[in-house]
């Protein structure tokens, strides 16, 4: 069944039905915006996303990232970005999650300064949730967003709430309910699209803005993309050059070295980048991923801490408060610990030394993945940076940060639990996200996409490359990890969710010598 919103010849078409609810925002002015973004862009889109492999072909022969000598120039003059909006100048603390109705409301109301509501890795992309999700952004805009539980509690907003913030899907994502001339729209762009179309001026009469976070991008090439994007949506609404403002997640090992470069090619827009430390992670598996020399030890050793990670850290503060832009502390994903005094308070003090560290070099703000722990962060940063921001601090005590550091492999071990972790973590992430759910504790840890990326691509890396060894000596092994996969299985509460699915799903991830690059791409043709 097919429907069809039709503004002249925007031809956007929904493969699913629209409600009553989806149609209100799917006008044909909003099909027509959507269709011209999809012509205009969309095979620049394409050709991005061939760069990338073309990227991963010459990284799979041996080449190492480095700063780009053709853009040495960009790196070494004096220009800043565009000045910040009153509503993104005080980002100490921010929370983010799905945008789910009972979601935004709690987080909006929940204490921090900023809340992004996300349509990418904690929204498992069900077109129920995709389309309901600006539903309820709508709804915020117009400042009319509630919800009622089916136990009959009812959830509105205080009168102080955060700022509101959307991330719309990566450049590597399709929404395949969604066709312009038959061919599928880019997810983000759909996100974006729709978003803008209905709120921006709704927001700027609220004295908000459109404001956007900007997922996975590995080059500048890349960020200006989103940038000519900026300029012909203004365009499109009338709107002043600017208006949108959006904060860049360097969430890629690539992305490290074109900081600068970004940040230039979104100059007009971005007010910020911030330390997306578990993509980036997984980046630096993923790309790497035919080097024996690039083998993580488990994830729980990965910590801001090790080399690579903290050099990255600190030249994106130095990199953004030389350009007058925010740089934005990454996601602690500890939650609190139910029934567990002591599993609670470890947790508690694991979130305080985080943001400590953060708001001690520079940070302008951070993320936590629960609103019980946004005093824990707020009192961090209202105690070491009692400014809205620390723009003044340019880090120049930091010294050179060169490729090295940044490729710098952190040393560890691999145990039999660690590697259990990994597959059990895996295989509950899966069986819900197929489900619907994007966002899910697991051992005390909020999981989404890009934590479970980590998961599954170390249980390949160990599998396929030598160093992939236990600490008692085994080799990790196709044949161990199916042994382990049953056993985790096994341990898990009787459910209806599919388990049985995920295993399979994630035994075709791990597997094949090639490397997958997102599990969300398999993944996608099984949604439910």
């Amino acid at each position: 069944m097919t429907q069809t919103a039709r503004a002249a010849d925007a031809a956007l078409t929904f493969t699913q039905p629209l409600s009553a609810e989806f149609a209100k925002l799917c006008t044909p002015e909003a099909a027509s915006f959507i269709a011209g973004l999809s012509r205009q862009f969309g095979a620049r889109r394409m050709a991005l996303l061939a760069k990338r492999v073309e990227r991963q072909k010459r990284l799979d022969g041996g080449e190492l990232p480095d700063f780009l000598p053709q853009t040495k120039s960009i790196r070494e003059s004096d220009w800043k970005v565009a000045p910040i909006p009153a509503p993104l100048l005080d980002r100490r603390v921010e929370i983010t999650g799905p945008a789910e109705r009972k979601m935004i409301i709690n987080a909006l109301n929940c204490g921090a300064k900023i809340f992004m509501a996300d349509f990418e890795d904690s929204l498992s992309p069900t077109w129920e949730a995709v389309m309901q999700g600006q539903v309820n952004l709508n709804d915020y805009a117009k400042g009319t967003i509630s919800y009622t539980s089916p136990e009959g509690k009812h959830y509105a907003l205080n009168k102080d709430i955060a700022t509101l913030i959307v991330r719309p899907r990566g450049w590597h994502l399709d929404e395949k309910h969604a066709l312009v001339d038959g061919k599928p729209v880019a997810g983000a762009l759909l996100d974006f699209g729709l978003y803008f179309h209905a709120n921006a001026q709704a927001l700027l009469k609220r004295g908000l803005g459109p404001y956007f976070y900007l997922p996975k991008l590995e080059s500048h090439e890349e960020a200006q993309l989103w940038a000519d994007i900026f300029a012909f949506s203004e365009e499109a609404l009338g709107l002043a050059k600017g208006t949108i403002k959006a904060t860049v997640l360097i969430e890629t090992i690539l992305a490290t070295f074109e900081m600068d470069e970004i940040l230039h090619a979104l100059r007009d827009y971005c007010v910020g980048l911030n330390c997306g430390r578990w993509d980036y992670i997984f980046s630096f598996i993923k790309k790497f991923s035919r080097r024996d020399d690039f083998v993580l030890p488990e994830r729980a050793q990965v910590t801001m801490t090790t080399h690579f990670l903290r050099s990255y850290s600190l030249l994106l503060i130095r990199t953004c408060h030389r350009r007058g832009a925010f740089a934005m502390g990454g996601m602690s994903a500890f939650i609190p610990v139910k029934n567990d005094e002591a599993a609670n308070e470890k947790a508690f003090a694991a979130v305080r030394a985080d943001k400590e560290r953060e708001a001690g070099d520079g940070h302008d703000g951070t993320w936590v993945a629960h609103p019980a722990l946004v005093p824990v962060a707020m009192d961090v940063f209202n105690r070491l940076m009692p400014g809205k921001n620390q723009l003044e601090r340019l880090r120049d005590d930091v010294g050179a940060i060169a490729a090295k550091d940044l490729l710098a492999v952190p040393t560890g071990t691999i145990t039999e639990a660690g590697l259990r972790n990994n597959i059990s973590v895996s295989a509950q992430y899966l069986a819900n996200w197929l489900t619907g759910n994007g966002c899910v504790p697991i051992f005390n840890l909020m999981e989404d996409a890009a934590t479970a990326e980590i998961a599954r691509s170390q249980i390949w890396q160990w599998i396929h490359h030598a160093p992939g060894i236990l600490a008692d000596g085994r080799k990790v092994t196709l044949e161990l990890y199916k042994q382990l996969l049953a056993e985790e299985l096994a341990k898990l509460p009787q459910s209806a969710l599919p388990y049985d699915k995920a295993a399979e799903l994630l035994t075709t991830l791990v597997s094949p010598k090639e490397f997958t690059e997102f599990l969300t791409l398999p993944g996608y043709k099984q949604i439910a």
